[in-house]
């Protein structure tokens, strides 16, 4: 395939390279594209279904949906249980991932844990287990093409740090390991450093290039906060890139605060999420108006 190109940014008065990851497919991009490139290089014939499990508005998830319908896989999705009004009212990613085939599997909170336990045991050869988020190993052969992209496009440049947004982790790990020479940061999205650099140390241990940032305030993923909309409004409105809600604010809003270098960012797509973002962006501006 055709590299994804690098824009450029200024924020700030700051110049930034920005790795266009998010244009190669609305459904299938950024990081998860990326993640599932082995299964995207893997003969349809090899496997029948895919499974996974994971949250309700997971970019995993639809990107999972638009690869299983392009393979002709059934796509099998377990969830906690859904709010009444997702069900009513099917919105974002999991309204998409819907509209793929994706069969969806409620299951109670106190049966999840054991029941995504007994995936990994009860699968057949037909099918393909990909752990939440696409935190797999196989994610590796992705990262590795992103890094030999990287080398090239930015071969005689004065960037020699990337960023990319982190909720496993298992992007920024893997970029790391396959681009030792540069510096490569991330902020822990979901829970803190500790829990993010454990769910890391789950699949390699951790490069001595990969930097976490620790922010000061304390964020709950998912929660809609105003100083992430005026960044993501910021950025938009400067360059005409927009950004995902769920990950990137918080990681533009440490790197202009933390770092100095000059960074190449990896957009890690994710956008159709924000329509279910927006909309409680929305609620929380009219609120305070």
């Amino acid at each position: 395939m055709t590299p994804t190109p690098i824009s450029k940014l200024l924020v700030d008065g700051r110049e930034f390279l920005i790795k266009r990851d998010d244009l190669y497919d609305p459904y299938l991009s950024g990081n998860k594209f990326r993640k599932l490139q082995k299964l995207i290089d893997t003969p349809q014939t090899r496997y029948k279904r895919v499974i996974s499990y994971g949250g309700t508005q997971s970019n995993a998830m639809l990107s999972i949906a638009a690869l299983a319908k392009q393979k002709g896989w059934e796509f099998i999705y377990y969830t906690k249980p859904l709010s009444s009004f997702l069900k009513e009212n099917p919105s974002g990613n999991y309204k998409y991932a819907l509209s793929f085939g994706m069969q969806h599997i409620e299951v109670e909170h106190e049966l999840y844990r054991d029941m995504i336990a007994s995936l990994r045991v009860t699968q057949d050869g037909g099918t393909v287990l990909v752990d939440q988020g696409g935190a797999d190993v196989m994610a590796a052969y992705g990262l590795e093409k992103l890094a030999n992209e990287l080398h090239e496009q930015l071969q005689g440049t004065k960037f020699t740090a990337l960023a990319t947004p982190s909720g496993t982790g298992t992007t920024a790990l893997f970029l790391a390991k396959a681009m030792p020479e540069y510096k490569v940061f991330t902020t822990p999205s979901v829970g803190d450093k500790a829990y993010l650099m454990q769910q890391m140390q789950a699949l390699s241990p951790i490069p001595s290039n990969l930097h976490i940032l620790e922010t000061s305030k304390k964020y709950h993923f998912a929660k809609p906060y105003r100083e992430f909309y005026e960044l993501y409004k910021k950025l938009l409105d400067g360059s005409g890139i927009e950004f995902d809600l769920l990950y990137a604010p918080l990681l533009w809003q440490e790197l202009l605060q933390q770092r100095d270098e000059d960074i190449c960012y990896i957009h890690s797509g994710g956008l159709l999420g924000n329509e279910s973002m927006l909309a409680r962006y929305r609620k929380l501006l009219d609120k305070k108006q």
